[in-house]
């Protein structure tokens, strides 16, 4: 093949990469699972970390070469025990289905049973059954039952749990691990009022913190290791706004199970120069978190008031919709299309959500997660770019525009864009002339 074939490809890439930077400036990204990382952590991703290996515990490393490296990750550890006030933590996991993973191979045996959220109430897949293709079930062969839930609370229905726990053990099915956390995740998890009901039984309780870890951090929404839990996992770019990594936070009495879980039970490599960029990120929100985490739930409770306002059915309106960054929209009760045309109409009109199965989806109508009854959204990258109450305002009337007036896509996008030009940096790090969406040339 000819050199000029090749370069097309290599030519290909870079004018595709610059093309989404400059979509991802005009457009409103309320997907819920994602945010913007800062200049500051963009850099530290491209450093020569990346490069690296580093297999095991810091000082006690396969490889030569991580002087540095090995500072970086004990500074990491450190901060974020000072964060989430832990005795132990584990920065090592690549993601928070990793950061899972570990807590299922610590904790239970292949054939265990596990007790998580269904996936229409809100649940992961990671936290799934076998038969969906959930990593608890597949990869750890773990027996997954699910929570009872409360449609009209939308949260865990503590009452049918704890006669559910018992249930189970008394028919010789224990609960070996109880999961708290969810993708949908609006309102605090009953955590208090189970754990010590689980305690009692043998059971250990963890919290997939994933979608909340900002609002943890910022010391908001919940305090999982006081309330009970025994062990944390989660992702780090979600409303905590790092890189694409995982993390395990625990005590110290269970830092040998978890430790070992990682490597070498789950990992080689761990991706370093996102550990790099996680104690970045760490430092952001020991600095603003507190601040941006506020925001980013006063932004939500915003913005679904303003949706409700002009006529969408927006869950949770008794509890006053949400107390997280999650806004979960009835798309079909609200304009009378399903999720899928939702997400498509607004992603054509430059603003970005995804379709999300609604509690009753399944059971009651019967819809597929291709096309669920409704939109998730999110502010955490909103927030981030220094958005506030009044303008989740706007944002309410460009979703109205799309979803209810059904106005011409090239229009709304034009108008979006527009709105866009006076939120183009980053808020809640340290100061940066890069704006929040520019592509970095180093070629």
């Amino acid at each position: 093949m000819s050199s000029t074939y090749h370069l097309n490809y290599y030519s290909r890439v870079f004018e595709l990469m610059i093309e989404h930077h400059n979509w991802m400036s005009k457009t409103i990204n309320l997907i819920a699972s994602e945010n913007i990382a800062s200049p500051a952590v963009r850099e530290a991703m491209i450093c020569d970390f990346h490069n690296r290996y580093a297999e095991g515990w810091p000082g006690e490393r396969v490889y030569a070469g991580c002087k540095y490296i090995d500072q970086v990750e004990l500074l990491t550890i450190e901060l974020a025990k000072k964060i989430f006030n832990a005795e132990f933590v584990d920065v090592r996991p690549i993601s928070g289905v990793v950061a899972n993973l570990v807590v299922y191979t610590a904790f239970t045996e292949p054939g265990d049973v596990m007790m998580s959220l269904s996936i229409p109430c809100g649940g992961h897949i990671s936290t799934g059954k076998k038969e969906l293709w959930g990593t608890a079930g597949i990869v750890h062969g773990l027996n997954v039952e699910y929570f009872p839930y409360d449609i009209d609370e939308l949260n865990i229905d503590v009452d049918a749990t704890i006669k559910r726990i018992k249930t189970l053990k008394n028919e010789n099915k224990p609960i070996k691990l109880l999961m708290f956390g969810a993708s949908v995740f609006p309102f605090p998890h009953p955590v208090k009022e189970i754990a010590p009901i689980a305690h009692d039984l043998g059971i250990t309780v963890a919290y997939d913190a994933a979608h909340v870890l900002g609002l943890i951090a910022g010391g908001f929404f919940q305090d999982p290791l006081r309330e009970g839990v025994d062990v944390i996992s989660a992702s780090t770019h979600k409303t905590l706004p790092g890189p694409q990594h995982g993390i395990v936070i625990s005590w110290s009495k269970y830092s040998d199970l978890i430790k070992k879980s990682s490597f070498p039970g789950l990992l080689s490599n761990h991706h370093l120069h996102n550990v790099a960029a996680l104690c970045i990120a760490l430092s952001e929100m020991a600095q603003f978190g507190r601040e941006y985490a506020k925001q980013i739930i006063k932004n939500a409770k915003a913005l679904a008031q303003a949706l409700h306002e002009r006529g969408f059915k927006v869950l949770g309106e008794r509890k006053g919709f949400t107390q997280s960054h999650v806004v979960l929209l009835d798309t079909v009760a609200s304009c009378g299309i399903g999720g899928h045309e939702a997400e498509r109409r607004l992603e054509d009109s430059n603003i970005i959500v995804n379709r999300n199965l609604l509690p009753y989806d399944l059971k009651k109508y019967k819809r597929h997660y291709m096309d669920p009854g409704g939109i998730r959204l999110g502010t955490a990258e909103v927030t981030r770019l220094g958005m506030k109450e009044s303008d989740m305002e706007a944002i309410a009337d460009f979703i109205t525009d799309v979803l209810i007036k059904n106005k011409p896509s090239i229009e709304v996008s034009k108008s979006v864009a527009e709105f866009r030009r006076n939120f183009n940096k980053c808020h809640y790090c340290f100061d940066s002339v890069r704006e929040a969406y520019e592509y970095i040339k180093l070629r």
